[in-house]
C-alpha cells in the first residue's frame, strides 16, 4: 500500500493492532529485493512433516534434528520450488518446511509487473489443490506428529494456509546469511523447544518491583539471592570495558545473576561474554513479545539450559521504534529495581 492510500484510509481503520501479517506501507513489492516469507497451516496443524532426530545431536550427524516430510509436505516443497517456473523474475533461494509452517527466501531479481503477493497467492492455490487431493490421509499424519494439538481454527473449505503471510525485507549486510542460518537451524530449534517447553513459553503480566513484563526463559533466575546490575558508561575505553567484563564474569562465576538491558557498548560486551561463558543472565529488551515470539537464534541454547531470562516491559510493535534516551533511562531504572533484595 502506498503512503497516500494509507493516509487516506487511516482515519477509518480504527485502533492499530499488532500483526505479523501486515505489508510494509510505502513499499511496492515489485522492485528488486530479497524477502524472507513465513506462512502457517490453518489451525497450526502439523500436516507437512514430522520432527525426527535428537536435539543434542551435532550439526551434520545422522541423528541431527530434521523434518521428514509427509506427502503433502513434499507437494508443498514442489509448489514452492516451482514459483520461478510461473514467475521467471522470482528466484527461490532457500526453503525450510516445518510440520505446521514454511519459511522461504525469495529473490525478486528485477522490477516485475506483479506484486509479490500474486506469486504467493499462486503458490497457495497449488498447495490447496494438493491438500484437497490428499485430505483422506492428512488426519493420520497430524495425529502422528502431535495428537495433543487441538484444531481450533479448522476450515472445511479446502484451504491449507492461514490468510495472508509474514514477510521481512532484506536491509543490511550480513542479514541474508543470518536468514540462511535461521532456516537451516529451524528443526533444531523445534527439537530444543519441545525438550524444554517451559523456557520457551511467553508469560504475560509478570509483575516485578511494580513493573509489568512479558517474559521468555527461566523465571527462577529472579529468585537468586544475588542479582547484579550491569551498567557501563558510553565513555569507557576498550581497556576499561575489558576490565569490567572480567569483573562481571568473576561475580557471575561466584553465583550472581547479572541483569542488563545491554544498551551501551560495554554492557553488550558483558552480555556476550556471559553468554559465551554459559553463565546466568537476565536481559531487559525494549522490544515487546506477542504470543508467537521466540528467543533469537543466539539465545536459544541459553534458554534451553535455563540460564537466560528475557523481560520486555513494553508491548509488541510491528516495527521496531527508535530507542530513545528516555527509554534507556527507564530500562536502567527497571534493571536497578530488579536487583533490589
Amino acid at each position: 500500500m502506498k503512503w497516500e492510500e494509507f493516509e487516506k484510509h487511516k482515519p477509518f481503520a480504527g485502533e492499530k493492532k499488532a500483526s505479523m501479517l501486515r505489508r510494509r506501507v510505502g513499499h511496492d513489492y515489485e522492485s528488486r529485493r530479497i524477502y524472507l516469507i513465513t506462512m502457517t497451516v490453518e489451525g497450526r496443524r502439523p500436516l507437512l512433516g514430522c520432527l525426527e532426530g535428537n536435539a543434542d545431536a551435532p550439526d551434520g550427524s545422522p541423528d541431527m534434528p530434521r523434518i521428514e516430510l509427509t506427502p503433502l509436505g513434499e507437494e508443498v516443497r514442489r509448489c514452492w520450488l516451482g514459483i520461478g517456473e510461473h514467475y521467471p523474475d522470482i528466484r527461490v533461494l532457500a526453503t525450510t518446511i516445518m510440520p505446521d509452517h514454511l519459511h522461504g527466501i525469495l529473490f525478486v531479481q528485477r522490477q516485475t509487473e506483479h506484486h509479490l503477493g500474486i506469486a504467493i497467492k499462486g503458490f497457495k492455490v497449488g498447495c490447496n489443490k494438493a491438500y484437497r487431493s490428499l485430505s483422506p490421509v492428512l488426519q493420520q499424519c497430524c495425529s502422528k506428529e502431535d495428537s495433543s494439538k487441538e484444531n481450533k481454527d479448522d476450515r472445511s473449505h479446502g484451504f491449507l494456509w492461514t490468510r495472508n503471510y509474514n514477510d521481512h525485507i532484506l536491509e543490511g549486510s550480513g542479514e541474508l546469511q543470518r536468514w540462511f542460518q535461521y532456516l537451516h537451524d529451524n528443526p533444531r530449534r523445534l527439537a530444543v523447544r519441545r525438550a524444554h517447553p517451559e523456557y520457551f513459553r511467553v508469560t504475560f503480566d509478570l509483575t516485578i518491583a511494580g513493573q509489568t513484563f512479558a517474559a521468555i526463559g527461566n523465571r527462577f533466575l529472579l529468585s537468586y539471592p544475588e542479582r547484579l546490575q550491569v551498567q557501563c558508561s558510553r565513555s569507557l575505553s576498550d581497556e576499561q570495558i575489558a576490565a569490567t567484563v572480567e569483573q562481571m564474569l568473576a561475580k557471575a562465576r561466584r553465583g550472581a545473576v547479572l541483569v542488563s538491558p545491554a544498551i551501551s557498548k560495554g554492557e553488550q560486551a558483558v552480555m556476550r561474554a556471559v553468554l559465551d561463558a554459559r553463565l546466568p543472565l537476565i536481559f531487559l529488551t525494549p522490544w515487546g513479545f506477542n504470543t508467537f515470539s521466540r528467543p533469537g537464534h543466539q539465545y536459544y541454547d541459553a534458554c534451553a539450559e535455563g540460564r537466560f531470562l528475557i523481560l520486555a516491559p513494553w508491548p509488541h510493535e510491528n516495527q521496531r521504534i527508535p530507542l530513545t534516551r528516555s527509554m534507556c533511562l527507564a530500562l536502567n531504572t527497571m534493571t536497578a529495581a530488579i536487583c533490589q533484595p
